[in-house]
């Protein structure tokens, strides 16, 4: 095989003049036979990906469909979930302990808001929803609720220019906040469950203290009505979406704005930061979604797709996907690392106000103007071994 080879190689009396020549076009046989093995590995490696890809084998499908779930409009809804512990059976002392993965139950709790000022609990088991509770309260239509980080407490404002923080387990009242007409439209938790976040029609942001109910600080846009709030989950930041489409983003630790994004022509509806909170993704009326790069303030993906205004995005917990829902009645399900919508429901008849995806990543709740909340789940493999990479790592070193 050398001989053949060398023969191919140019004839000049430099690559024959000694043994020390010949070994150096030894060394370029193997260089090169290694440079064709390499094409080949790269090109079996992207074969595998594409056949093990997660979103090729994952499966969409609805689960739950609860229809009437309120008297009027759904507009809001979030995600929780808690963990029970379960007793022994009879406590005696000399009773095996019970496995900690079975002494705990876990229970999904889905909250929604509406325009007939009710907010509900509902328990998902066995993929069908059924409500816990009611919270009784505001006078007027609730536009925005959330849910702590353990699950504990419930936050909700209204129409009624009113903040109401709920207790989960006993559905009390702990703490109502008033404010003027209009100050109050999306309410968030902060990470450590210690302040809740709103913005106002003067273009301002209200931290108030959930123990005391107290506004601790103020941020100002010096901008129009903020119709959209996010905090990044890592407590660092917090982002909000006005009707003139601008988005500013503030650092929670000094108070001060840090970017100004101006990426949309029309009102900012939905934000969500990335589980690692690297990533901003804004939906706007003009149809579009941004990504963006909430460190350097670059937008790094416009995603297009929807027919009309898009009302709500929500990323994975999981970091792999963002969902998106729009007033062209349908639900998105999209691919961050491809940028691509890899699937869409159509099962509502009206304008999809809120999507949220389950703590685990694999269920997705939407609500929507025909008084349903729809439950998907989107079940994949898990991510297929790379002996690739191993492989081609082993043949460098």
């Amino acid at each position: 095989f050398r001989f053949a080879f060398c023969c191919l190689l140019p004839c000049s009396s430099r690559y024959f003049a000694s043994f020390r020549e010949y070994f150096y076009i030894e060394e370029e046989i193997r260089e090169f036979q290694f440079f064709v093995l390499s094409i080949h590995f790269r090109k079996i490696k992207y074969q595998l990906s594409s056949v093990f890809s997660l979103d090729a084998m994952s499966t969409f499908k609805l689960l739950s469909k609860h229809q009437p779930a309120h008297e009027s409009t759904i507009w809001t809804c979030a995600w929780g979930r808690t963990v029970h512990r379960k007793d022994q059976q009879n406590g005696d002392d000399d009773e095996v302990p019970m496995d900690p993965e079975d002494a705990e139950e876990i229970e999904e709790l889905v909250v929604s808001g509406s325009m007939d000022s009710s907010v509900k609990i509902w328990n998902l088991g066995n993929d069908k929803l059924s409500q816990k509770g009611q919270l009784e309260g505001h006078c007027f239509g609730v536009v925005s609720v959330d849910i702590n980080s353990d699950s504990s407490m419930i936050v909700s404002s209204s129409l009624d220019s009113t903040i109401r923080i709920w207790n989960v387990e006993n559905k009390q009242l702990l703490k109502k906040i008033e404010a003027g007409p209009l100050d109050i439209w999306t309410v968030a938790f902060s990470p450590d469950s210690k302040h809740v976040i709103s913005g106002c029609q003067n273009g301002k942001i209200n931290i108030y203290n959930v123990e005391s109910g107290n506004t601790e600080s103020t941020l100002d846009t010096r901008g129009k009505f903020i119709l959209s709030i996010a905090y990044s989950p890592d407590g660092k930041y917090i982002a909000s979406g006005a009707v003139d489409g601008i988005i500013s983003v503030f650092d929670v630790a000094t108070g001060k704005l840090v970017h100004t994004l101006e990426g949309h022509a029309m009102p900012i509806r939905s934000l969500s930061f990335s589980p690692d909170s690297e990533l901003l993704l804004t939906a706007s009326d003009d149809k579009h979604m941004k990504l963006y790069d909430v460190q350097h303030a670059n937008a790094v993906a416009t995603l297009s797709g929807h027919a009309s205004w898009v009302l709500s995005v929500a990323f994975s917990p999981d970091n792999t996907h963002f969902v998106s829902g729009s007033s062209d009645n349908t639900v998105k399900v999209w691919e961050l690392e491809t940028r691509s919508c890899v699937h869409t429901f159509k099962e509502h008849t009206d304008q999809v106000w809120q999507v949220k995806y389950s703590p685990d990543s694999t269920k997705i709740v939407s609500v929507s103007d025909d008084q349903s909340i729809n439950i998907y789940s989107h079940e994949r493999p898990p991510p297929p071994p790379k002996p690739i990479d191993d492989y081609m790592m082993m043949m460098t070193d």
